[in-house]
């Protein structure tokens, strides 16, 4: 049975359900905190993969309401900030890929608050509160999925300053090279802010903006194999894309953007669709921007 909610759960800024587990922040932070190898490796390369997660119920529950999410008749549907049945301009290469399904359904609504995610979000931050922004699903059909051709996150993201993001990609099937896993170029968080590009379009369009150095660089990305249930954190600045599924898997997966506590609006325009702007110089927070979690003094 589908499991749907037309209640806006962005109004409530706790866990609603029992899919992940409620806990103090310092129990956490002592339970689910990375190591300093990976927090330097996170320094050095812009990236840290093969996190797990979620277990496998968590991964279940969440494949089912993306199945019911998907549905343009869902009944939260309007709810959504963005919803692209396909983002591709190719019908041939599908690209479903959508805004806000935390507010309609308790599983994704609740993955803000997972301790394992917040716990590594808070670290990568610089061990500070880590304040929400938004997520994203991004589903590939097999066979025929689609690109998100290279970029960098934080050049879409300019309406919000300063520069202390955070991204955190999660597969709901195991990713690989053959239905689309997400790749990296390591080291490119350290590049200057490029161009923002057509997200569905050409896969190479970044290269042309590239100079020499950053063009040898580009023949060394990195591609995140990963079982379901685990994810990739990485640097707002970080250069990372996905080819195309031609495999006879499907590719799901959803996305947590988030950032430390204190970033401020750079746009008196409203920063997500059907958000109330919040103006320019002001302190991102409220309903739709939540605080989900504080580190406990160390």
């Amino acid at each position: 049975m589908k499991n749907v909610h037309t209640t806006d759960l962005s109004e409530i800024h706790r866990l609603v359900g029992d899919l992940f587990p409620g806990m103090p922040s310092g129990d956490a932070w002592e339970r689910y905190r990375l190591s300093e190898d990976q927090l330097g490796f996170f320094e050095e390369h812009g990236y840290l993969g093969h996190i797990k997660l979620l277990d496998d119920r968590q991964v279940e529950v969440l494949r089912a309401e993306l199945d019911a999410l998907m549905d343009p008749d869902h009944p939260g549907h309007h709810l959504f900030y963005e919803f692209h049945s396909n983002e591709s301009p190719d019908p041939e290469k599908v690209l479903f890929h959508s805004l806000g399904h935390w507010r309609i359904t308790p599983g994704f609504h609740d993955v803000l608050w997972n301790p394992r995610f917040v716990v590594a979000a808070s670290q990568l931050l610089g061990a500070r509160p880590v304040r929400f922004w938004h997520d994203q699903l991004f589903c590939k059909p097999a066979q025929h999925g689609g690109v998100v051709a290279w970029h960098q996150d934080y050049s879409y993201w300019t309406r919000t300053t300063p520069l202390q993001h955070l991204t955190c990609w999660v597969g709901l099937d195991d990713a690989t090279r053959d239905n689309g896993c997400l790749q990296y170029i390591p080291g490119s968080h350290r590049w200057d802010l490029l161009e923002k590009i057509e997200l569905a379009g050409s896969m190479d369009s970044l290269r042309e903006l590239l100079d020499e150095q950053q063009q040898a660089q580009y023949e060394n990305r990195v591609a995140m194999e990963m079982p379901a249930g685990y994810g990739t954190f990485h640097h707002p600045k970080m250069v990372h894309g996905s080819y195309e599924n031609r495999s006879d898997r499907p590719r799901r997966a959803f996305v947590l953007n988030v950032f430390a506590d204190g970033t401020r609006s750079n746009s008196d325009e409203e920063l997500l669709t059907g958000v109330p702007p919040i103006k320019k110089g002001q302190k991102m927070e409220g309903q739709f921007f939540p605080l989900l979690y504080s580190p406990s003094p160390l």
